[in-house]
């Protein structure tokens, strides 16, 4: 007998869904089923590929409020932004609609011959997701995988795996072809570990914890297997003097709070100048107070409960550290905790280093443009991060000098589909989403016609 998991919703700690857990040998069948079907999914003209995704991608937007709600009551979402989630897969699997058709090669030029280059699909792709944004970070690796002509095995967190499998359903009544894009829900340990020692999947895109991520790719070379690693983070938000104290003390909640701190974008080292820290954190004060934790259904609020009790203790067990002050959070049934802010004693405290993944901020302040640099460096992790100057100088310098690769100006937003999103040093390895995230889920091969008999 399968093994089973109980879905729960955070906010209030009511059982929502008993979901099968897979084991190894109904991981094989669904690995067999996609590697089979990758032969005729790879024939379709690229036309009509295109016509098939952009298929997907309206009934997806069709059941944007569906897909939300299940999310809401599933990971404890805010409903705008399960809904923004939801039109975030529905607008990556349009734009990756466009890739099949311009999916191209190259003539390079050589003595004697012609030489032509292909991109041709790798087989199947194995994409684990993590729990904290279930719906977008799924699409960023199957939609591009499957616009270039690959088969996709994805596997949820077993904590949110409900969005996942409805989207594979969706995919059918779309028309994709059954065995093209498969769910699976099972624990990493037996469906994750799988993908990595199974023959037949030939490339791995997993988001999660560094830790993890190493594992994976140290499992990876054993077959020479290629990996995508979108790991941990834990970004800076440096506020300079010269900037719109008023509107970066407003924008820096969203920056660290949204989704219940479970971001690995979250600017959880916040770095003010010295000589308006105070005048910043009066500001930011006032608008953690007005920064609404409530039921995620109410269209006002700004964010719900953690995903589970065990993330709850996790990110409580590191306020040990002098409180500069709260916001406010519901009481009773669900994980809920108030956003925090802490005073780290330097940046050799446990707040400032480790990724918390919850709604918990430490603030420092810095002496000039070099020493912010400094302080924001000294970190093993390099994802994503904001600078807020009204000097456009001074953004350019820092933004270059930061090591991150994801970075705002006046803004703490990290992902769009249109471009590039990858960390430096140990928040991953390789590039998702933007042009050029289909190369990585492609073969090159080159091909030389002699001329010259």
């Amino acid at each position: 007998m399968s093994a089973t998991y109980q879905v729960i919703n955070p906010a209030n700690e009511s059982n929502v869904e008993k979901v099968n857990l897979a084991d190894l040998a109904a991981t094989d069948a669904v690995i067999e089923k996609a590697y089979k079907t990758f032969e005729s999914w790879k024939k379709i003209t690229p036309a009509d590929r295109a016509k098939l995704l952009r298929a997907f991608a309206q009934i997806v937007f069709e059941h944007r409020e569906e897909l939300a709600k299940l999310e809401v009551e599933n990971s404890g979402h805010t409903i705008g932004n399960a809904l923004w989630e939801a039109d975030n897969v529905a607008n990556v699997l349009n734009y990756y609609s466009a890739s099949p058709e311009r999916l191209f090669g190259r003539q390079i030029p050589v003595p004697n011959g012609i030489d032509i280059t292909f991109k041709e699909p790798l087989g199947v792709v194995g994409v684990i997701v993590p729990w904290n944004f279930p719906m977008p970070i799924a699409s960023w690796g199957f939609a591009p995988a499957l616009a270039a002509g690959n088969t996709v095995v994805l596997k949820p967190a077993e904590y949110t795996p409900l969005t996942a499998v409805r989207l594979a359903q969706l995919a059918l009544k779309a028309g994709i072809p059954e065995g093209v894009f498969n769910v699976i829900v099972g624990k990493g340990s037996v469906v994750g570990n799988r993908f990595v020692t199974h023959p037949k999947v030939r490339k791995i895109v997993f988001t999660g914890s560094t830790e993890v991520g190493k594992q994976i790719m140290a499992g990876c070379a054993d077959q020479v297997k290629r990996v995508t690693l979108e790991l941990g983070g834990k970004s800076a938000n440096i506020i300079f003097a010269d900037s719109d104290i008023e509107r970066a003390a407003a924008a820096a909640p969203g920056a660290v709070f949204d989704n219940a701190g479970q971001d690995c974008c979250a600017r959880s080292r916040l770095l003010v100048e010295r000589s308006v820290f105070d005048k910043f954190m009066a500001a930011f004060e006032a608008s953690v107070k007005k920064f609404k934790v409530a039921d995620p259904s109410l269209a006002n609020t700004d964010m719900g409960p953690l995903i589970s009790k065990k993330q709850l203790d996790s990110v409580q067990s590191y306020l040990t550290e002098t409180v500069a002050f709260t916001g406010s959070a519901p009481s009773g049934a669900g994980f809920w905790m108030a956003p925090t802010v802490l005073l780290p004693k330097d940046t050799k405290s446990k707040s400032w280093n480790e990724e918390i993944f919850g709604p918990v901020v430490s603030v420092l302040p810095f002496d000039d443009e070099a020493d912010a640099i400094r302080k924001a460096n000294d970190t093993e992790f390099g994802l994503s991060g904001s600078i807020w100057t009204n000097n456009s100088a001074k953004a350019i310098r820092v933004a270059r000098a930061v090591e991150s690769g994801n970075l705002s100006v006046n803004s703490n937003s990290s992902v769009r589909y249109w471009t590039p999103f990858g960390g430096y040093k140990q928040s991953g390895l390789g590039r998702e989403l933007g042009p050029d995230a289909l190369d990585s889920f492609t073969e090159v091969k080159n091909v030389f016609i002699a001329t010259d008999n």
